[in-house]
């Protein structure tokens, strides 16, 4: 017996653009840093490209294909290391918002039918916590002593990862990779 649509189980899913490995492992180290300081779960590098969604597995991969192909590998640039508001951007590493970043955010976005309620801010997190002022003060001024050349940083994105993201699980140990494809070379 088929089951009606209304059972098909949806998960929250995320498409991430992935640094390079260099830029990967350099990252790992800073974000080790700012939680042996100031705590938080452990994640990976990523840069949000579709925000949280909720989706069934199938619609997800299909999305994700689609707005896959055809894109090109593209570079990032940092800005600086910032501070953001909630708990998911906490300190993060603000990126130029150059033509390729928010095309890539937006035709990924077109794809999964994501309406965000705030303009695209590319951004790879460094830390995720619930912390005062205070506290973000003293691990942005930690990050830049820990890698005093993150800013103005360029690295090429050439991977996208379809990511089960559950926002509510904020110990993150339910957040898997899905699927992961490379961008054509530029």
């Amino acid at each position: 017996m088929a089951t009606p649509e209304a059972v098909v189980k949806k998960d929250v899913y995320s498409v991430w653009a992935l640094p390079s490995e260099d830029v990967t492992g350099r990252v790992k180290k800073l974000m080790e840093g700012l939680r042996s300081e100031f705590g938080g779960p452990q994640f990976e590098p990523h840069v949000t490209v579709v925000g949280a969604i909720s989706l069934t597995p199938d619609e997800a991969l299909a999305k994700f294909r689609s707005g896959c192909d055809g894109l090109k590998a593209y570079t990032a640039t940092v800005d600086r290391v910032a501070t953001g508001s909630f708990f998911y951007q906490c300190v993060f590493l603000l990126l130029h918002p150059t033509s390729e970043v928010v095309e890539t955010s937006a035709h990924c976005s077109d794809h999964f039918g994501y309406k965000s309620s705030s303009p695209y801010m590319p951004h790879l997190s460094l830390l995720y916590a619930d912390i005062s002022e205070d506290e973000k003060k003293k691990a942005l001024e930690k990050a830049n002593m820990l890698d005093e050349s993150i800013g103005g940083l360029s690295f090429q994105i050439s991977r996208l990862a379809l990511y089960k993201t559950d926002t509510e699980d904020k110990t993150l140990k339910s957040w898997e990779k899905v699927a992961e494809c490379n961008l054509s070379p530029n």
